[in-house]
């Protein structure tokens, strides 16, 4: 059944003296609050009464100096609730009672607070772009457990929330309460998964008065210490610095990072790249993590390019005479520092301004007749900036503009790229579209201005839903300074239709079917490039046994303008089909398990690809888990391309790829505050070309070629991180690390595991050691000790 479509609102009580963040609701004023109840599910189902003994009840409090939350979570049996501890912002085994606050009530940008049965937290912004627990703040909460219930008290400080100085405030609430054991979600305000985003089904909350923004500014003050230590050389290295916040004003916040310190971040995943385009890696900075929604829009800023490779780095080699040699050519750049300035109107237009500074970076360049040395500016004094204007609507649309720019020093290379962006909705959120237009433009020698846009229409409500939409570039189009792009110069059209259930059937919690296809073609000369149609589809079994796959098929030959490395080539292959699927277990269970299999084939062709992946998992007990993953995959008589001679010549080898990869991932929790993690990663992949070469033709065929050198690879990379961390006060932070490292990359790819295990152990390691302070001082409880 479906729960009334009127807004359900409640009255928050002001009182004068805060309660105890204990978890215990004894507080006189507590009885007197009036209270939010009358939970209806959120999933499985769609709207049914919450279950007699698992009622919610929710009571709210302020003063002028926070907003208080007393909830009992009825259980007859609380000590059954799963108790998996986890990290902040990490979903382990267990309930969970959520809060999310619309100070603006504008139905899009939700503040979420999440409590667990445990007591860990996990906090969240809320866009368009979804859920990012990358963003932090700084309240209290506490739980208690009971005979018939769980009960958790909350306190967020106003400097955690943003709102006008309006002397009456009306702000959008909704709370989800999540039961573990049952799989299921309730929710006060019933949201309507088939129509909208859940954010625009809030709840009104009533009854705040005279309360006003506080002075918004706190110090994150950090010292470290690190120890390196790579083939016998130790290098030890110090450093002080802060990251600061200040609320402009009761909109606009200002975070900056004053000399980072960026040590202590995980590895990346790094694998053999043997393709046409560079690999993306994921953030792990968090002043880069942390809410950056209005940066993401139109998806022309990716924060890696901020003290990666220096804009020379790989043209040292060709500046160099045949009696010098490289002694030293940095692969990453120092950022002197950053700052950030984000929040949104009362009236929904949103404004960020990011820009950060990197310093000069120098290759030094030794003689080895003269014996002296000399040093190549490789980056020049850098200057990187992102402005974003969005403004929302009709709690469901926007308009966007943005603009990112890189400003280099000196002659080298300046870029600068503008994204308009429409995205709406109809009020009835039935139809979306979807469009943007962007714009670059390169300064090098040359002026390069590129662009590309791209147009969607949407049915986004309902069982059936679909879409067609159409994308493309020109050539010269270019965000790769401060972007990531994979490509340029293409045509493509798009349609897709889907099935989605909303409501459990007797086998099925959830499920839904996609079926697409695409026609891609290259711009600048319009030339066909690929057709392809893909099934998609996920099930989700009413005991959380959920499993998937992906089936699709390019429809006769294949032109890919891509992999010769050269404007205006191509390669021509036969088509291929690919399948692929995948299960996962119960992860209530102590052991469950996850399994990837996929399997790829050309059409009157030899070349194969294969790929295993199994990732089973154990939780010996609700403090410590145990994550393992192994991961094969091969690809037999691979047509790829291998060099382009001086003569013009594009070589092209047969090869057989293989990877393997071992990781294990766990943590051991001593509480809701302290935990000990450890990473491991090995990764081998090694590449062996048969002894034939072949050229690549105008017509994209490959013709036997003469070439004849070796390219056989062996690529080997192994992490290992420990880490210790300790929150000892909110928001401070203690944090250990011990990461070992070691990289190979040679021609021996006949070796056998074992074999080649012993030789990438005779390779230089690298150790490092560290251990960071972090202080979090707020302002307003500095004015109150002072």
């Amino acid at each position: 059944m479906k729960a009334q479509q009127k807004p359900k609102s409640v009255e928050a009580l002001r009182i004068k003296k805060p309660p105890t963040i204990d978890g215990i609701l004894n507080e006189p004023f507590w009885s007197k609050a009036q209270p939010a109840k009358n939970f209806v599910m959120f999933q499985p189902g769609d709207g049914t009464k919450e279950r007699n003994d698992k009622k919610t009840e929710v009571k709210i409090a302020y003063n002028n100096e926070a907003i208080y939350f007393g909830v009992t979570l009825y259980d007859k049996e609380p000590n059954k609730i799963p108790m998996q501890f986890s990290s902040r912002d990490q979903f382990g085994q267990t309930d969970f009672f959520l809060i999310s606050i619309n100070p603006n009530n504008d139905g899009q940008n939700d503040t979420e607070f999440v409590v667990m049965a445990t007591g860990v937290q996990a906090d969240a912004k809320v866009s368009s772009n979804g859920e990012d627990f990358s963003w932090n703040a700084v309240w209290s909460s506490a739980v208690k457990i009971n005979k018939d219930s769980w009960t958790i008290e909350v306190k967020i400080p106003y400097s955690a929330l943003r709102f006008s100085n309006s002397p009456i405030q009306t702000w959008g609430i909704n709370f989800h309460r999540r039961i573990n054991k049952l799989n299921e979600q309730y929710v006060w305000n019933y949201i309507d998964k088939k129509i909208g985003v859940f954010t625009q089904y809030s709840g009104t909350l009533t009854g705040i008065k005279n309360i006003k923004p506080p002075t918004r500014l706190n110090f994150s003050p950090y010292a470290s210490a690190t120890n390196t230590n790579y083939d016998g050389d130790s290098e030890l290295k110090t450093s002080v610095g802060m990251d600061l916040k200040y609320g402009i004003n009761e909109s606009f916040t200002l975070d900056a990072v004053l000399i980072p310190d960026f040590g202590q971040t995980a590895f990346d995943d790094q694998v053999l790249n043997l393709g046409p385009f560079e690999q993306q890696y994921s953030e792990k900075r968090a002043f880069f993590t942390e809410g950056t929604e209005l940066f993401s829009k139109g998806d022309l800023f990716y924060s890696r390019r901020i003290g990666s490779n220096p804009v020379l780095y790989d043209k040292v080699e060709d500046t160099i005479t045949s009696s010098e040699k490289i002694i030293n050519n940095p692969s990453k750049v120092n950022m002197l520092n950053a700052i950030k300035i984000s929040g949104r109107t009362k009236k929904g237009l949103g404004i960020g301004v990011f820009n950060a500074i990197t310093e000069k970076t120098y290759a030094k360049i030794k003689d080895t007749v003269t014996d002296k040395t000399r040093e190549i500016l490789t980056e020049p004094l850098a200057n990187y900036n992102v402005l974003v204007l969005d403004q929302q609507f009709n709690k469901n649309s926007s308009i966007s503009f943005i603009n990112t720019s890189v400003l280099r020093n000196g002659s080298f290379r300046d870029a600068n790229v503008s994204a308009f962006i429409v995205d709406v909705a109809d009020k009835k959120n039935k139809y979306g579209l979807y469009g943007d237009f962007k714009l670059s433009n390169i300064r090098e020698e040359n002026t390069k201005t590129g662009y590309a846009a791209t147009l969607f229409l949407k049915k986004i409500s309902g069982n059936f839903q679909y879409e067609i939409g159409s994308w493309l570039s020109n050539n010269k189009f270019d965000i790769n300074d401060l972007g990531y792009q994979r490509r340029n110069n293409y045509t493509n059209y798009y349609g897709e239709i889907s099935y989605r259930i909303f409501k459990p059937t007797n086998t099925f919690n959830d499920y839904r079917i996609t079926l697409g296809s695409e026609i891609n073609y290259q711009n600048n000369p319009y030339k066909f490039a690929q057709h392809n149609l893909h099934l998609n589809y996920f099930f989700v079994t009413k005991t959380r046994f959920a499993f998937g796959g992906y089936m699709e098929t390019f429809f006769g030959s294949i032109n890919d303008f891509y992999e010769p490395r050269t404007e205006g080539r191509f390669l021509k292959q036969n088509g291929y089909f690919n399948i692929n699927g995948w299960v996962s277990s119960d992860y209530r269970r102590k052991f469950a398990y996850d399994i990837r299999a996929s399997f790829a084939s050309r059409y009157n062709n030899s070349n194969t690809h294969k790929e295993l992946v199994l990732s089973p998992r154990y939780r010996f007990s609700n403090k410590f888990q145990v994550i393992y993953k192994f991961q094969y995959s091969k690809s037999a008589n691979d047509k790829g391309w291998v060099t382009n001679l001086d003569d013009g010549s594009i070589i092209f080898g047969n090869r057989d790829i293989k990877s393997f990869t071992n990781s294990i991932s766990s943590k051991f929790s001593f509480n809701t505050k302290s935990s000990l993690s450890l990473s491991f990663r090995y990764y081998w992949s090694p590449v062996q070309y048969d002894s034939n070469y072949y050229e690549l033709n105008k017509q994209g065929t490959l013709d036997a070629s003469t070439y004849n050198e070796q390219n056989d690879i062996n690529y080997n990379i192994w992490n290992l991180d420990l880490s210790y961390a300790w929150e000892f006060a909110p928001g401070s932070q203690l944090v250990a690390l011990y990461r070992n490292s070691i990289f190979n990359s040679d021609e021996l790819s006949h070796l056998k595991f074992k074999d080649n295990l012993d030789n990438l152990f005779k390779q230089p390691k690298t150790s490092i050691f560290s251990v960071k302070f972090i202080y979090y001082l707020d302002y307003n409880n500095l004015k109150r000790w002072l």
